[in-house]
């Protein structure tokens, strides 16, 4: 099984401190990390600047047979913003899942069209989701992955959008998230015979601003007070307060680095949206 979510892109320069925090050797961790690659627990992408580390996406933390390796992966899961894929079987988390899914394909196709702020905010907290003060979600926007939705104060996601918090998504304070915006947690492996999904968290700091029809693709982080521009595909991480835009979502400038401003998109003047 190579289905995989990403950590990090310096896994193997966190083995000291993992070995610390773990109460083992260096060398017994060094020894687990060479067997979890063997054993697609954990999966390395690429050299140097481009390495990508992902650990299992499907929770089989009851199948590791080694008490370190179960530690280590156990560890590293906590890194990540998300639930894990349940081994689907008889069982509860199998269940607990099941029930997620009906529960946002119910909001997904009746409630979200309802044009009700708090009974639209009710369901989706009821499904797990963590909203802010002040934030809202806009009539006729999906969400997937609801339990794994966290957002912060007086932000907004507006019309049509699709956002797809399976791999786990956090938006901050005052971010803008504008009409037919998609936020896609994922994709497959293009270069394996077999359908292995890869997915990524995604991270949208305060007072980030994203523009109509942008698309943000998994393993990205939108830096604090950053504009993504209309019709933007972003597949990598943009720093604080860039603007960019076009092909390869390219440099256009910057924002002041002393915003203060509210969103505002849950108030009277937006009551039915």
């Amino acid at each position: 099984m190579k289905h995989r979510i990403f950590h990090s892109t310096d896994l193997p320069e966190r083995l000291p401190t993992l070995a610390v925090e773990l109460n083992a050797s260096l060398d017994d961790l060094h020894a687990v990390y060479s067997w979890g690659m063997t054993n697609n627990i954990w999966f390395a992408e690429g050299e140097g600047e481009q390495a990508r580390y992902s650990i299992c996406s499907v929770n089989i933390e009851t199948t590791i047979p080694d008490p370190l390796a179960k530690r280590l992966y156990q560890r590293l899961r906590s890194d990540i913003p998300t639930t894990l894929v349940p081994r689907y079987g008889k069982n509860w988390p199998t269940l607990k899942d099941r029930w997620l899914r009906v529960w946002e394909q119910t909001y997904n196709i009746v409630i979200n069209k309802i044009p009700s702020h708090h009974l639209r905010l009710t369901w989706l907290r009821l499904g797990g989701a963590k909203i802010g003060k002040g934030s809202t979600i806009w009539r006729n926007t999906e969400v997937l992955g609801v339990e794994n939705l966290v957002m912060g104060k007086d932000s907004v996601i507006a019309w049509h959008c699709q956002i797809d918090a399976r791999a786990g998504l956090i938006i901050g304070d005052h971010v803008a998230i504008a009409s037919h915006v998609l936020i896609i947690a994922g994709t497959h492996d293009l270069t394996a015979k077999e359908f292995w999904s890869v997915s990524g968290p995604i991270y949208i700091d305060d007072y980030a601003w994203i523009a109509s029809r942008a698309l943000i693709a998994h393993s990205t982080r939108i830096g604090r007070g950053a504009v993504v521009t209309a019709n933007t595909l972003v597949a990598k991480n943009v720093a604080p307060y860039k603007i960019v835009g076009g092909s390869g979502a390219k440099p256009m400038g910057e924002r002041p680095r002393d915003l203060d401003y509210k969103v505002g998109g849950l108030g009277l003047f937006t009551l039915l949206h």
